[in-house]
């Protein structure tokens, strides 16, 4: 059975986590830096989330068809879960094709010292909202 039971449910779980992640000082901060534009592309239940880190403030954005991103991923959205829980290693999905990247990979690797923090953040997020 999915985590995840709607795709309102996953975009006020997931998506509210990204929320707080970007909003994160010293996360949040180093995601602008890389000025990023990345779609994750989930199923079961069907969403996607845009992360538009090229602005001045880091904007969220749901199923927008309109920002083109640089890099795209695809996955199913318990494989999203599980990447958070840091359950998932990046590379080991990348791999398995649990996770599928359109675009340049380093960029995505380069990040995953960034997020680290968030790992322990998104476990925190998922006691309270899940």
């Amino acid at each position: 059975m999915p985590i995840f039971k709607s795709s309102d449910e996953l975009k006020n779980i997931l998506g509210g986590f990204f929320e707080i992640m970007v909003a994160d000082p010293q996360i949040g901060a180093k995601l602008k830096d890389s000025k990023l534009v990345i779609r994750f592309n989930y199923k079961n239940p069907v969403l996607s989330i845009t992360a538009d880190c090229s602005r001045s403030e880091i904007k969220i954005i749901y199923n927008d068809n309109a920002t083109i991103p640089e890099i795209e991923m695809f996955m199913d959205a318990d494989i999203a879960h599980k990447f958070w829980l840091g359950e998932i290693n990046l590379v080991m999905a990348l791999a398995r094709r649990q996770m599928i990247v359109k675009g340049p990979i380093p960029r995505i690797l380069k990040l995953l010292p960034v997020i680290k923090p968030a790992y322990k953040m998104y476990k925190e997020y998922c006691v309270i909202n899940l």
